[in-house]
């Protein structure tokens, strides 16, 4: 999407502000970028039988691009970094993890 280069600034920056951030606050714990999705493999349940096909696994336009791990205080301050790192035309996706910690 063509973002207007002080608009596209402003947002690199608030990325690299919030980045630093939660480096600075010990909250960053990995990220990574995940492959195209056209190179995935995926395996389903059909008719009493694993069935194994070429992705996509999503029929839409979104995609998994990648993921932060984040280990904050509350879930507040998780929704705070979510909204720093979503942009135009991007969905960030919040979840917890189900291992240690309350779930909710």
């Amino acid at each position: 999407r063509d973002l207007p280069a002080e608009t596209r600034r402003r947002l690199n920056q608030e990325f690299e502000d919030g980045f630093a951030e939660m480096m600075q606050r010990g909250e960053f714990v990995h990220a990574e970028a995940l492959g195209d999705p056209a190179t995935s493999r995926l395996f389903r349940w059909a008719d009493d039988d694993r069935v194994v096909t070429d992705g996509p696994y999503a029929e839409g336009k979104e995609h998994l691009a990648g993921f932060f791990l984040i280990d904050v205080e509350s879930q507040e301050r998780a929704e705070q970094i979510a909204r720093t790192f979503s942009g135009p035309g991007e969905t960030v996706e919040l979840r917890p993890v189900m291992s240690g910690g309350d779930p909710g």
